[in-house]
């Protein structure tokens, strides 16, 4: 099934689509990533379906995929039919299982140790904010004999660090 030109889009328009430089969406061509279709005059049409997969490439590049494990993930074998629909052969439907397999299995690592940097930042944001508490007071006029005492006890009502 052929795209209307009219959803094709240029370069430019599909670089700001997307947020990135047309060079970006070269690049990511030059490695195997995307294939736009041409016009007569050879310039480079992305459709509907080629911004998808940029944004899929995005979203992996963002995550800390390489373009090589995403290449990797990209590529989908596929069976032709005799009534000429084109369907996923069997082989390609366990790699396409393992891909995704995988990438859940990145993604998971990834949300914990988020989670965990996450949850160092708190904790240093507590203790920053004690800090400042502090030096608030300190400068308001309080004395450090009033003021280090409180200080003292909130460090010491905060979880050891794990």
């Amino acid at each position: 099934m052929s795209t209307p030109a009219t959803d094709l889009l240029t370069i430019r328009q599909a670089a700001e689509r997307l947020a990135v430089t047309p060079r970006t969406l070269k690049y990511y061509e030059e490695r195997g990533l995307v294939s736009p279709s041409r016009s007569e005059g050879r310039y480079r049409l992305y459709s509907p379906q080629d911004l998808e997969r940029f944004a899929r490439v995005l979203r992996l590049r963002s995550l800390g995929f390489s373009l090589q494990a995403i290449a990797e993930m990209l590529k989908r074998p596929v069976e032709a039919l005799a009534d000429g629909r084109k369907v996923h052969s069997q082989t390609a439907l366990v790699e396409i299982h393992d891909a995704l397999t995988r990438q859940v299995e990145t993604l998971d690592a990834r949300i914990d140790a988020v989670s965990r940097e996450l949850r160092e930042a708190r904790r240093l944001r507590a203790e920053l904010g004690d800090d400042l508490a502090y030096l608030q007071r300190r400068i308001a006029g309080e004395t450090v004999d009033t003021v280090l005492p409180q200080r003292l006890a909130a460090r010491q009502r905060r979880p050891a660090q794990s």
